[in-house]
């Protein structure tokens, strides 16, 4: 990737904590805001349909119970995705990338999508997301495949190289620059207090984009503009106005 498309301002699992998080209803809700990039996370049902959800259980944000990525989809698609948040999004179903990449790309939006694999399917997960990323997105802007676990991202790059990839970091751990040049990601992606001008030094001096989660205060996400990193993820849809 020559030029980096993307936005500065990243509505958390589609609209933060407003909406049901990863249910379309949320993504609609981000957009309403005016929001044009929203990250989720992806995962596969026992018959390898990709879904949307971050918890490998199925219990806080659905009326089921159990390992979400254990059940077919057919089971997973009767389930109230909504009704945990609140009695306005009650009966929400939870969401499949393949319905939110006909959103996006009707809408003109933009995605990070988290590969968030159940334990043990670090591999699949990530083959499969990248293959379905690459069919769906054909000749619209990729979305951005990030991930904690570099072995998703490898899979990822060896099935979709020309997917961007950014890796996913919750401390700064001995040899992530050297891993995230092999993965030929275009992105690191800390959790924001993580970045100093150091680390943002080095990200920068490697050709790699910087971007930050979650970002919910005015003086952290000063902090890092000023730094002059390249995106921030946030909660607070209805605090900041996306640029």
């Amino acid at each position: 990737m020559t030029d980096w498309p993307y936005p500065r301002w990243v509505a958390h699992r589609g609209a933060g904590k407003l909406a049901p998080e990863n249910t379309l209803a949320a993504f609609r809700l981000g957009a309403e805001h005016g929001y044009r990039m929203f990250e989720c996370d992806a995962k596969l049902s026992s018959d390898g349909v990709v879904f949307l959800m971050h918890d490998a259980t199925l219990d806080r944000t659905t009326n089921g119970s159990g390992v979400g990525g254990e059940r077919p989809w057919g089971e997973l698609a009767q389930l109230d995705a909504g009704g945990w948040h609140s009695r306005r999004y009650a009966g929400e179903p939870l969401a499949t990338l393949q319905g939110l990449a006909r959103w996006c790309i009707a809408n003109g939006h933009f995605f990070n999508i988290e590969i968030k694999p159940t334990p043990g399917a670090e591999k699949l997960t990530g083959e499969v997301v990248a293959r379905q990323a690459a069919q769906w997105w054909a000749g619209h802007t990729p979305p951005l495949l990030t991930s904690f676990k570099p072995e998703s991202l490898q899979a990822a790059m060896d099935t979709a190289p020309h997917l961007p990839r950014g890796l996913l970091l919750d401390t700064l751990w001995k040899g992530w620059l050297e891993t995230a040049l092999s993965l030929e990601c275009q992105a690191v992606v800390c959790n924001h207090a993580l970045w100093d001008q150091s680390s943002v030094t080095q990200a920068k001096s490697a050709g790699l984009k910087c971007l930050s989660y979650t970002v919910n205060d005015e003086w952290a996400a000063q902090r890092l503009i000023d730094l002059g990193t390249d995106g921030i993820i946030t909660d607070r849809v209805d605090l900041f106005a996306p640029t």
